[in-house]
């Protein structure tokens, strides 16, 4: 059983920025291990500590090719090429939309020893390092949409609201 929860939209905490990491020791990896084991009980491709109610610049994902810990992380920069894809998030459940974001990025990390990373990252892996990073920020995926796409899912997004906040 896992001990965490994913918190939804209407939480104020996804909002917040996150603090950076200082310490890294056996609580920091414990945290870690039980992020990770939760973004895979809930079948996420990432998962970002704010989304458990954690306030901290710390975020786990798996590409398809197995577990990446990113701490503190810096996207360092973006390529000019633009990519639609669509984008869902844990923490607003069955909604999903096309989101335009940089192809690549390149970025600097920490992971769970402290020790520091950098990276270029390109296609899938950049769009969830990037979808997470937004996380650490208080940005949300539908921050992106139009005025009218967001007026089109505003029901369900409410139905989401009430239901967390209950």
């Amino acid at each position: 059983m896992v001990g965490m929860k994913v918190i939804h939209i209407g939480n104020p905490i996804l909002r917040n920025v996150s603090e950076s990491v200082e310490v890294f020791d056996d609580d920091l990896r414990a945290f870690v291990k039980e992020l990770s084991k939760t973004m895979y009980v809930e079948d996420g491709v990432g998962l970002a500590a704010p989304q458990v109610a954690v306030s901290r610049r710390i975020f786990v994902y798996d590409p398809g090719d197995g577990l990446r810990v990113v701490i503190n992380p810096e996207i360092l920069s973006k390529s000019d090429e633009i990519v639609k894809m669509e984008e869902g998030c844990l923490s607003i459940p069955g909604i999903y939309a096309d989101i335009d974001r940089p192809s690549a990025v390149r970025i600097h990390y920490q992971d769970e020893y402290g020790q520091h990373h950098e990276e270029d990252l390109t296609e899938y892996p950049a769009r969830i390092v990037q979808h997470e990073s937004d996380h650490l920020e208080g940005v949300l995926f539908v921050d992106y949409l139009s005025a009218s796409k967001r007026a089109m899912l505003k029901p369900k997004l409410n139905q989401i609201i009430k239901e967390s906040t209950r």
